[in-house]
């Protein structure tokens, strides 16, 4: 059989740019894909650590942008993944103060309509043989940022035979790239795509929305999901035309890539261990409460959150429970940033109770994986949860699970109860009710079996134990790829 060639999208990647769950993902499945018997090429905005990255360069490939603009797509490997890239070289859209979608100020870049459509353009015109050594089978693009690719490849279709199939995941319908109207004649895509059937919403666009009605196949982050955006409840706006286009919509549970996120060989974090010689998470736990000044007692219930800091999360229920928390001798570590006010009373707490919580805003890398290794709970009491890695970190590193059953969270995690303790499936505690009644109860559920140290022993030696690597969903990309070229 040929090797399939596909090309990833995407508008960040793990280990040169990450804001969130999103780089993990960009930055493992080209090796899962690979080792599946893909040929696998990234296409990326040429932001700084991007470029910094490419090395062994082609001849760029000369495109013209819808609105009229030169740019050049670099070709080359990126050093820190091996792999063979093409990154959009256009300073003027990519170099610049502040993170990937905002400015150093927190807002949107003026101009994201153009930087994240350029995106989504040079891969329909790889699509279309820009490059003329190499063309794409399928091109899966990632996100509202590279959501335009379908509807770009839709057209070029219209144009000319296409033997490229586009493939689009969803990994948060809540972020759907909305735009102003009077923006679309920017895109240079046909009139008729501003139309309640293309990706028009409520009178602005939705990047988003094109994606889902122009793509070949349509995924999403894990099958809960998958049903859970079908409805109106969770479908922002978008549950009709999902149900409509149900027959292409799958959900593939998201991995872990086991090369970065392993107790065993993990150089972020002090001391090494795993489910047979578990003893290292407990020097991790002392000597992350030695780092952070918390109070050095082993016994206490380390809770940890490595999270965007937003309504979404649910971590108004950990601040509401927190006092019971401290009272009952726990601790408590914070890692994000997002909305003001959240940052803000997470951060007064924590001056309040310097030997019990510690809250560090931003995002540092080393430090999650402290988190993750000393913690002895992950919290993530999410409203909903396309599917979460956080809780699947907590899982590889012996930090059980505390969730809401949302999404991935539900397909991966099984809550202590007493049927699933003596049947040996409990790895975590589960909350089925969004309420801080449903929360606290499943907080008091983690005491409770805290204090049972042989049960939790066993618990946390199964949940280090679980499968959560690449191998089962890239054979399920691959076979949906595959489907989806036999169907053209």
């Amino acid at each position: 059989m040929p090797v399939m060639k596909v090309l990833q999208v995407s508008a960040e990647i793990f280990p040169l740019l990450k804001t969130g769950g999103l780089a993990d993902i960009a930055g493992a499945m080209p090796r899962a894909l690979s080792a599946a018997g893909c040929e696998v090429r990234v296409l990326l905005p040429g932001f700084a650590a991007v470029l910094e990255d490419l090395q062994e360069l082609q001849p760029g490939l000369e495109l013209t942008a819808p609105w009229g603009q030169g740019v050049v797509v670099r070709r080359g490997r990126l050093a820190s993944l091996d792999l063979m890239a093409y990154v959009i070289d256009a300073p003027q859209l990519y170099l610049r103060a502040g993170g990937p979608y905002q400015d150093a100020q927190r807002q949107p870049h003026a101009d994201n309509h153009r930087r994240f459509a350029l995106l989504s353009f040079a891969a329909a015109e790889l699509a279309c043989a820009l490059d003329a050594e190499w063309q794409p089978q399928v091109v899966h693009s990632h996100d509202w940022h590279a959501a335009l690719a379908s509807a770009y490849m839709a057209f070029s279709r219209a144009r000319q035979p296409l033997a490229v199939v586009s493939v689009y995941t969803v990994h948060n319908l809540a972020y759907q790239g909305l735009f102003a109207a009077e923006l679309f004649a920017e895109l240079g895509l046909p009139d008729s795509v501003f139309s309640v059937d293309g990706m028009e919403y409520h009178g602005q666009i939705s990047f988003m929305k094109a994606g889902l009605s122009y793509a070949d196949r349509i995924t999403t982050v894990s099958p809960t999901y998958a049903r859970e955006i079908q409805t109106p409840e969770q479908g922002c706006g978008l549950d009709g035309l999902l149900r409509a286009r149900a027959g292409v919509l799958s959900g593939i549970l998201n991995a872990v890539d086991e090369s970065v996120w392993n107790p065993a060989h993990d150089p972020l974090i002090p001391f090494a261990y795993d489910a047979r010689k578990p003893a290292g998470k407990a020097q991790c736990k002392a000597a992350l409460q030695q780092e952070l000044g918390l109070t050095q007692r082993s016994d206490a219930l380390l809770f940890g959150v490595v999270s965007r800091l937003t309504e979404q999360k649910g971590l108004h229920l950990v601040l509401t429970a927190l006092d019971a928390m401290l009272e009952r001798g726990a601790q408590l570590v914070v890692l994000g940033s997002g909305e003001a006010a959240l940052e803000r009373a997470l951060s007064d707490l924590a001056a309040a109770y310097p030997e019990t919580l510690s809250v560090r805003i931003g995002y540092d890398e080393q430090h999650a994986h402290r988190i993750f290794a000393a913690s002895d709970v992950t919290l993530v009491p999410s409203r909903f949860e396309p599917c979460g890695l956080t809780q699947m970190y907590g899982l590889k590193y012996g930090s059980l699970p505390l969730v809401h059953r949302v999404g991935g969270l539900a397909d991966t995690v099984v809550d202590c109860t007493l049927e699933d303790l003596a049947e040996g499936l409990a790895n975590g505690f589960v909350f089925a009710e969004f309420s801080q009644q449903a929360f606290e109860r499943a907080l008091c559920r983690s005491f409770a079996l805290y204090a049972r140290r042989t049960e939790w022993n066993r618990v946390r030696s199964r949940a280090m134990r679980q499968s959560l690597g690449w191998e089962n969903a890239a054979r399920q990309y691959v076979a949906l790829y595959q489907d989806a070229l036999n169907s053209l």
